[in-house]
């Protein structure tokens, strides 16, 4: 699992947009957000660059943890 530094989460909705737009991608990919933290994990096929683009794309700074 790739863990993620996730800037501007801060509830439930966040989690929600950025389980989706994985998910739409890669229907088998498992995504664990710890808001707390500003972690996101992710096991999937998707390359690093891909989730990276994916969730910068729903409006969140994001980088490799």
């Amino acid at each position: 699992m790739q863990v993620f530094n996730v800037q501007g989460m801060s509830c439930g909705h966040c989690v929600k947009a950025i389980t989706q737009v994985l998910q739409a991608k890669d229907p088998a990919a498992e995504v664990k957000v710890d808001l707390g933290a500003k972690e996101v994990g992710v096991q999937s096929r998707l390359t690093d660059d891909e989730v990276i683009g994916l969730i910068s794309g729903e409006g969140y700074k994001v980088q490799l943890a």
